[in-house]
């Protein structure tokens, strides 16, 4: 695992397409923008995991459709 540290407002790249940025530090939360194309699914950890549950209880091996709104 490559471990970064970052400041408020600064970001990473990642293969060129896909920006993380710091937005704000509040306590032991971060909040995170990230900027990647449409086609790339973006999921908490606990929603990915979910989908990965259901697509194996219903024997579905299609990946999710990314749906590029915040995530609380």
């Amino acid at each position: 695992m490559l471990v970064l540290s970052r400041k408020r407002n600064e970001s990473i790249v990642i293969d060129e397409n896909i920006v993380i940025t710091v937005v704000e530090v509040r306590g032991d939360k971060v909040r995170l923008g990230i900027e990647a194309p449409r086609e790339v699914p973006i999921h908490r950890s606990e929603v990915h995991e979910a989908i990965r549950t259901e697509q194996a209880a219903t024997g579905s091996d299609a990946s999710a459709e990314a749906v590029n709104t915040p995530e609380g």
